[in-house]
Protein backbone atom coordinates (compact mmCIF):
# COMPACT_ATOMS: atom_id res chain seq x y z
CA UNK A 1 0.00 0.00 0.00
CA UNK A 2 2.85 2.48 0.88
CA UNK A 3 4.38 1.48 -2.69
CA UNK A 4 1.04 2.63 -4.22
CA UNK A 5 0.94 5.66 -1.94
CA UNK A 6 4.47 6.71 -3.39
CA UNK A 7 3.34 5.90 -6.75
CA UNK A 8 0.52 8.25 -6.70
CA UNK A 9 2.41 11.06 -5.08
CA UNK A 10 4.85 10.86 -7.98
CA UNK A 11 1.92 10.59 -10.97
CA UNK A 12 0.66 13.98 -9.36
CA UNK A 13 3.91 15.53 -9.20
CA UNK A 14 4.34 14.93 -12.98
CA UNK A 15 0.91 15.94 -14.29
CA UNK A 16 1.20 18.84 -12.64
CA UNK A 17 4.96 19.61 -14.13
CA UNK A 18 3.16 18.76 -17.57
CA UNK A 19 0.52 21.21 -16.80
CA UNK A 20 2.74 23.95 -15.62
CA UNK A 21 4.99 22.87 -18.84
CA UNK A 22 2.00 22.88 -21.29
CA UNK A 23 0.36 26.43 -20.37
CA UNK A 24 3.54 28.16 -19.02
CA UNK A 25 4.87 30.43 -21.61
CA UNK A 26 8.82 29.74 -22.75
CA UNK A 27 11.04 32.46 -23.68
CA UNK A 28 14.55 33.06 -25.24
CA UNK A 29 16.19 35.62 -23.58
CA UNK A 30 19.46 37.17 -25.56
CA UNK A 31 21.43 39.26 -24.04
CA UNK A 32 24.82 41.38 -24.62
CA UNK A 33 26.83 44.88 -24.77
CA UNK A 34 27.02 46.92 -27.90
CA UNK A 35 27.65 51.18 -28.47
CA UNK A 36 28.82 51.41 -25.02
CA UNK A 37 25.21 50.05 -23.13
CA UNK A 38 23.52 46.71 -23.49
CA UNK A 39 20.64 45.14 -25.51
CA UNK A 40 17.94 42.55 -24.08
CA UNK A 41 15.69 40.59 -26.02
CA UNK A 42 12.82 38.47 -24.77
CA UNK A 43 11.46 36.05 -27.41
CA UNK A 44 8.05 33.79 -26.68
CA UNK A 45 9.11 30.74 -28.33
CA UNK A 46 9.06 26.83 -27.70
CA UNK A 47 11.67 26.76 -29.72
CA UNK A 48 14.94 28.26 -29.36
CA UNK A 49 17.16 29.27 -32.34
CA UNK A 50 20.85 28.52 -31.82
CA UNK A 51 21.68 30.49 -34.37
CA UNK A 52 19.51 33.45 -33.75
CA UNK A 53 22.10 35.25 -30.82
CA UNK A 54 24.72 35.19 -33.74
CA UNK A 55 22.87 36.80 -36.15
CA UNK A 56 21.81 39.51 -33.75
CA UNK A 57 25.04 40.20 -32.71
CA UNK A 58 26.53 39.90 -36.26
CA UNK A 59 23.81 42.64 -36.81
CA UNK A 60 24.49 44.95 -34.36
CA UNK A 61 28.00 44.79 -34.83
CA UNK A 62 27.26 45.63 -38.72
CA UNK A 63 25.13 48.82 -37.51
CA UNK A 64 28.05 49.83 -35.32
CA UNK A 65 30.18 49.99 -38.10
CA UNK A 66 27.98 52.70 -39.58
CA UNK A 67 26.55 54.79 -36.70
CA UNK A 68 29.30 54.59 -34.46
CA UNK A 69 31.74 58.39 -33.74
CA UNK A 70 33.35 56.11 -31.58
CA UNK A 71 34.84 53.78 -34.75
CA UNK A 72 37.41 55.82 -36.97
CA UNK A 73 36.31 53.94 -40.38
CA UNK A 74 32.58 53.75 -39.76
CA UNK A 75 30.28 55.52 -42.50
CA UNK A 76 29.36 58.51 -39.82
CA UNK A 77 33.13 59.06 -39.40
CA UNK A 78 33.98 58.87 -42.57
CA UNK A 79 31.28 61.42 -43.64
CA UNK A 80 33.12 63.62 -40.52
CA UNK A 81 36.03 63.34 -41.85
CA UNK A 82 35.17 64.89 -45.20
CA UNK A 83 36.02 68.01 -46.59
CA UNK A 84 33.49 71.01 -47.87
CA UNK A 85 31.82 70.59 -50.91
CA UNK A 86 32.90 67.05 -51.80
CA UNK A 87 30.02 64.93 -52.91
CA UNK A 88 29.01 61.66 -49.98
CA UNK A 89 27.30 59.00 -51.30
CA UNK A 90 25.15 57.07 -48.59
CA UNK A 91 24.85 53.93 -47.95
CA UNK A 92 20.68 52.65 -47.85
CA UNK A 93 20.95 52.48 -44.12
CA UNK A 94 22.46 56.18 -43.12
CA UNK A 95 20.13 57.61 -45.99
CA UNK A 96 17.31 56.22 -43.74
CA UNK A 97 18.44 57.64 -40.54
CA UNK A 98 19.86 61.20 -42.01
CA UNK A 99 16.53 60.99 -43.73
CA UNK A 100 14.39 60.63 -40.58
CA UNK A 101 16.94 63.18 -38.96
CA UNK A 102 16.37 65.49 -41.33
CA UNK A 103 12.73 65.55 -40.97
CA UNK A 104 12.52 65.67 -37.27
CA UNK A 105 15.13 68.43 -37.49
CA UNK A 106 12.65 70.81 -39.24
CA UNK A 107 9.69 69.91 -36.95
CA UNK A 108 11.57 70.62 -34.14
CA UNK A 109 12.88 73.72 -35.42
CA UNK A 110 16.28 72.48 -34.35
CA UNK A 111 15.79 71.13 -31.27
CA UNK A 112 17.24 67.96 -32.56
CA UNK A 113 20.37 68.28 -34.43
CA UNK A 114 22.76 65.65 -35.50
CA UNK A 115 25.23 68.20 -36.11
CA UNK A 116 26.29 69.18 -32.77
CA UNK A 117 28.80 66.68 -33.44
CA UNK A 118 31.84 69.04 -32.90
CA UNK A 119 30.03 70.33 -29.58
CA UNK A 120 29.08 66.96 -28.52
CA UNK A 121 32.83 65.76 -28.52
CA UNK A 122 33.99 69.50 -27.00
CA UNK A 123 31.83 69.00 -23.95
CA UNK A 124 32.60 65.55 -24.01
CA UNK A 125 30.20 63.67 -24.10
CA UNK A 126 31.61 62.41 -27.84
CA UNK A 127 34.59 60.39 -29.17
CA UNK A 128 36.94 62.71 -27.34
CA UNK A 129 38.14 63.38 -23.64
CA UNK A 130 37.38 67.23 -23.92
CA UNK A 131 35.33 68.87 -20.90
CA UNK A 132 34.90 72.98 -20.02
CA UNK A 133 35.45 74.23 -23.57
CA UNK A 134 36.03 77.92 -23.76
CA UNK A 135 33.69 80.14 -25.15
CA UNK A 136 35.36 80.88 -28.14
CA UNK A 137 35.89 77.18 -28.95
CA UNK A 138 31.92 76.62 -28.50
CA UNK A 139 31.07 79.65 -30.73
CA UNK A 140 33.30 78.98 -33.07
CA UNK A 141 31.73 75.39 -33.32
CA UNK A 142 28.11 76.49 -32.69
CA UNK A 143 28.64 78.19 -36.61
CA UNK A 144 29.56 74.60 -38.29
CA UNK A 145 26.17 73.00 -36.79
CA UNK A 146 23.14 72.92 -38.22
CA UNK A 147 20.99 70.51 -41.09
CA UNK A 148 20.94 73.81 -43.25
CA UNK A 149 25.05 73.02 -43.60
CA UNK A 150 24.67 69.97 -45.22
CA UNK A 151 22.79 69.54 -48.58
CA UNK A 152 21.14 66.16 -50.02
CA UNK A 153 19.84 65.23 -53.15
CA UNK A 154 16.19 64.58 -53.78
CA UNK A 155 16.37 61.05 -52.60
CA UNK A 156 18.77 61.70 -49.72
CA UNK A 157 21.64 58.83 -51.64
CA UNK A 158 23.99 61.88 -51.38
CA UNK A 159 24.96 64.65 -49.52
CA UNK A 160 27.50 67.69 -49.55
CA UNK A 161 29.01 69.39 -46.66
CA UNK A 162 29.07 73.05 -46.64
CA UNK A 163 31.33 73.37 -43.96
CA UNK A 164 34.60 70.92 -42.98
CA UNK A 165 34.09 71.14 -39.68
CA UNK A 166 30.43 69.64 -39.29
CA UNK A 167 30.18 66.40 -37.70
CA UNK A 168 27.36 64.16 -37.47
CA UNK A 169 26.65 62.35 -34.19
CA UNK A 170 23.67 59.86 -34.61
CA UNK A 171 23.37 58.73 -30.99
CA UNK A 172 20.10 60.25 -30.35
CA UNK A 173 18.62 58.49 -33.08
CA UNK A 174 20.83 55.27 -34.03
CA UNK A 175 19.68 52.85 -30.68
CA UNK A 176 16.09 53.62 -31.71
CA UNK A 177 16.92 52.40 -35.54
CA UNK A 178 19.00 49.79 -34.33
CA UNK A 179 16.05 48.38 -32.30
CA UNK A 180 13.83 48.72 -35.56
CA UNK A 181 16.35 46.73 -37.18
CA UNK A 182 16.58 44.07 -34.71
CA UNK A 183 12.65 43.93 -35.03
CA UNK A 184 12.81 43.46 -38.38
CA UNK A 185 14.95 40.49 -38.03
CA UNK A 186 13.09 38.60 -35.72
CA UNK A 187 9.94 39.66 -37.96
CA UNK A 188 12.19 38.04 -40.65
CA UNK A 189 12.99 35.07 -38.59
CA UNK A 190 8.81 34.18 -37.88
CA UNK A 191 8.75 35.20 -34.90
CA UNK A 192 5.50 37.08 -33.55
CA UNK A 193 5.48 37.79 -29.88
CA UNK A 194 8.77 39.50 -28.45
CA UNK A 195 10.10 42.42 -26.79
CA UNK A 196 13.46 44.39 -27.94
CA UNK A 197 15.20 47.09 -25.80
CA UNK A 198 19.05 48.38 -26.74
CA UNK A 199 20.10 51.19 -23.99
CA UNK A 200 16.05 51.64 -22.92
CA UNK A 201 15.35 52.20 -26.06
CA UNK A 202 12.51 49.36 -26.58
CA UNK A 203 9.99 47.89 -29.56
CA UNK A 204 7.44 45.24 -28.93
CA UNK A 205 5.24 42.92 -31.27
CA UNK A 206 2.53 40.48 -29.72
CA UNK A 207 2.06 39.39 -25.92
CA UNK A 208 3.93 38.19 -23.37
CA UNK A 209 1.28 35.36 -22.39
CA UNK A 210 -1.83 34.67 -23.61
CA UNK A 211 -3.80 38.26 -25.04
CA UNK A 212 -1.40 40.11 -22.33
CA UNK A 213 0.65 43.22 -23.32
CA UNK A 214 4.56 43.01 -22.41
CA UNK A 215 5.37 45.03 -19.17
CA UNK A 216 7.98 47.65 -19.60
CA UNK A 217 9.22 49.48 -16.83
CA UNK A 218 10.07 53.34 -17.02
CA UNK A 219 12.89 54.11 -14.80
CA UNK A 220 12.80 56.54 -11.72
CA UNK A 221 14.77 59.88 -13.58
CA UNK A 222 17.03 59.98 -10.86
CA UNK A 223 21.06 59.62 -10.74
CA UNK A 224 21.69 55.87 -9.33
CA UNK A 225 17.97 54.53 -9.16
CA UNK A 226 17.48 51.46 -10.05
CA UNK A 227 13.42 51.49 -9.82
CA UNK A 228 10.50 52.31 -11.74
CA UNK A 229 8.42 55.41 -11.57
CA UNK A 230 5.66 53.61 -13.61
CA UNK A 231 5.26 50.07 -15.07
CA UNK A 232 3.23 50.27 -18.03
CA UNK A 233 1.57 47.65 -20.89
CA UNK A 234 2.81 47.85 -24.68
CA UNK A 235 2.10 45.77 -27.69
CA UNK A 236 2.87 46.13 -31.55
CA UNK A 237 4.43 49.57 -30.43
CA UNK A 238 7.98 51.10 -29.40
CA UNK A 239 8.79 53.64 -26.68
CA UNK A 240 11.98 55.64 -26.17
CA UNK A 241 13.15 57.44 -23.01
CA UNK A 242 15.23 60.20 -23.03
CA UNK A 243 16.96 62.35 -20.38
CA UNK A 244 20.09 63.88 -18.48
CA UNK A 245 20.19 61.67 -15.36
CA UNK A 246 22.64 59.12 -16.50
CA UNK A 247 25.17 61.04 -18.92
CA UNK A 248 26.30 63.69 -16.84
CA UNK A 249 29.26 65.26 -14.94
CA UNK A 250 30.06 67.85 -12.11
CA UNK A 251 32.62 70.85 -13.33
CA UNK A 252 32.48 74.28 -11.48
CA UNK A 253 29.46 73.16 -8.94
CA UNK A 254 27.13 72.76 -12.29
CA UNK A 255 25.54 69.35 -13.19
CA UNK A 256 26.16 69.52 -16.88
CA UNK A 257 23.83 66.89 -18.75
CA UNK A 258 25.11 65.24 -22.58
CA UNK A 259 21.96 67.04 -24.32
CA UNK A 260 23.31 69.86 -25.97
CA UNK A 261 21.37 73.68 -27.36
CA UNK A 262 21.50 74.29 -30.55
CA UNK A 263 21.14 77.68 -29.36
CA UNK A 264 23.92 78.37 -26.94
CA UNK A 265 26.15 75.37 -27.40
CA UNK A 266 26.29 74.60 -23.88
CA UNK A 267 24.14 71.80 -22.36
CA UNK A 268 20.92 72.67 -22.54
CA UNK A 269 19.24 73.98 -19.04
CA UNK A 270 16.08 71.95 -18.69
CA UNK A 271 12.85 71.50 -16.16
CA UNK A 272 12.71 67.94 -18.15
CA UNK A 273 13.59 64.78 -16.23
CA UNK A 274 12.78 62.45 -18.61
CA UNK A 275 10.93 62.11 -21.46
CA UNK A 276 9.13 58.67 -22.96
CA UNK A 277 7.78 58.66 -26.31
CA UNK A 278 5.53 56.23 -27.90
CA UNK A 279 5.68 55.68 -31.75
CA UNK A 280 5.25 52.96 -34.25
CA UNK A 281 9.21 52.95 -35.05
CA UNK A 282 11.27 53.30 -32.19
CA UNK A 283 13.58 55.95 -34.28
CA UNK A 284 11.11 58.07 -34.24
CA UNK A 285 10.56 57.82 -31.12
CA UNK A 286 14.40 58.34 -29.88
CA UNK A 287 14.64 61.24 -32.23
CA UNK A 288 11.72 62.82 -30.71
CA UNK A 289 12.30 62.28 -26.99
CA UNK A 290 15.74 64.04 -27.76
CA UNK A 291 14.16 67.03 -29.03
CA UNK A 292 11.32 67.72 -25.94
CA UNK A 293 14.16 67.07 -23.29
CA UNK A 294 15.75 69.98 -25.01
CA UNK A 295 12.68 71.96 -24.89
CA UNK A 296 11.56 71.99 -21.61
CA UNK A 297 8.04 70.81 -20.16
CA UNK A 298 5.90 73.55 -21.64
CA UNK A 299 7.10 73.85 -25.16
CA UNK A 300 7.71 69.93 -25.16
CA UNK A 301 4.14 69.21 -24.70
CA UNK A 302 2.78 71.61 -27.21
CA UNK A 303 5.23 70.35 -29.65
CA UNK A 304 3.79 67.19 -28.73
CA UNK A 305 0.59 67.75 -29.31
CA UNK A 306 1.11 69.67 -32.13
CA UNK A 307 3.02 66.42 -33.65
CA UNK A 308 -0.03 64.22 -32.07
CA UNK A 309 2.80 62.18 -30.25
CA UNK A 310 2.40 60.01 -27.24
CA UNK A 311 4.27 61.49 -24.78
CA UNK A 312 5.53 61.10 -20.93
CA UNK A 313 7.31 63.38 -19.17
CA UNK A 314 8.63 63.83 -15.76
CA UNK A 315 9.70 66.67 -14.36
CA UNK A 316 12.61 67.45 -12.08
CA UNK A 317 9.69 67.33 -9.47
CA UNK A 318 8.82 63.63 -10.61
CA UNK A 319 5.35 65.13 -11.89
CA UNK A 320 3.60 63.75 -14.71
CA UNK A 321 2.87 65.24 -17.60
CA UNK A 322 0.82 63.71 -20.44
CA UNK A 323 0.10 64.53 -23.96
CA UNK A 324 -3.41 64.98 -25.71
CA UNK A 325 -3.04 61.73 -27.36
CA UNK A 326 -1.40 59.98 -24.22
CA UNK A 327 -4.39 61.11 -22.40
CA UNK A 328 -6.22 59.14 -24.82
CA UNK A 329 -3.97 55.97 -24.79
CA UNK A 330 -3.71 55.48 -20.76
CA UNK A 331 -7.25 56.84 -20.15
Amino acid sequence: MRIFHYISILLFMLAVGIFIYQYSPHYQIIKGDIFGTYYNIKIKTDNKNSELKDKIKSKLQEINSIMSVFEPTSEVSKINQTEAHQKIELSPSMREVIKASDKVYWQSQGYFDPTLGQLIDLWGFGATNSVNPSADEVKQALRSAGFNKLKFSKDFQYVTKTSSQTKLNLSAIAKGWATDEIAKLLDNEGYNNYMVEIGGEIKTKGYREQEEPWSIGINRPLSGATDNIMVISLSNMAVATSGNYRNFYSADGKILGHTISFMTGEPVETDVASVSVFHSSCMMADAYATAIVAMGVTKGLEFANHQKLKVIIFDNEFNQHLSQSAQKMFR
